[in-house]
C-alpha cells in the first residue's frame, strides 16, 4: 500500500499572514527553531517563506525590517493533500527541484514536508537522514 502524506508530513505548520513583517518573521523562526514559514492570504495557502528568502530578497537588497513578507513571499507553491502519496511528492521535488511542500486541505496548511522528512522515512540510514532526526544545534 503506498504511503500517504500525511504519514510523514510534519503537522500543525508554522503560518504567518502576508503583511506580517520580516522582524517579526525573523524572530518567529529563531524562537521556533525553523528555517520557513508558511503564508496565509485570508487563511489560504499564499506562499512559502524561508530564512534564505529573508537574506537574499530582503537583506541583501536593503528591505527595511518593517517590509511586509508578502512583498518578497515565494508564491509560486506546489501545494499537496494530506491524502497524495509520498513517491508523488518525491516526483514534485525533484522535477521543480523544491525542498518542501505544503499540505494543504480545502486550501488552508495542515502540514509541511520537506526532503528531510522523506530521507528519514525512505531511507533512514542516510546522512541526510541522520541530520534530519537530529536535535538542533544552536550554539
Amino acid at each position: 500500500m503506498a504511503q500517504r502524506l500525511r504519514d510523514v508530513m510534519t503537522p500543525n505548520p508554522v503560518t504567518c499572514p502576508v503583511d506580517a513583517t520580516l522582524v517579526e518573521v525573523a524572530r518567529l523562526m529563531r524562537d521556533r527553531d525553523i528555517g520557513n514559514v508558511i503564508v496565509l492570504e485570508e487563511d489560504r495557502l499564499a506562499g512559502i517563506l524561508t530564512d534564505r528568502d529573508i537574506v537574499v530578497r530582503a537583506v541583501a537588497a536593503e528591505r527595511p525590517f518593517d517590509t511586509p513578507i508578502g512583498e518578497i513571499v515565494s508564491r509560486d507553491v506546489v501545494a499537496m493533500a494530506p491524502d497524495d502519496e509520498v513517491a508523488d511528492a518525491v516526483q514534485v521535488m525533484r522535477e521543480r527541484a523544491i525542498r518542501r511542500v505544503p499540505v494543504v486541505d480545502g486550501g488552508r496548511p495542515v502540514g509541511i514536508v520537506s526532503i528531510g522528512d522523506l530521507a528519514v522515512e525512505r531511507d533512514p540510514d542516510s546522512a541526510l537522514a541522520d541530520i534530519s532526526a537530529s536535535p538542533p544545534n544552536n550554539d
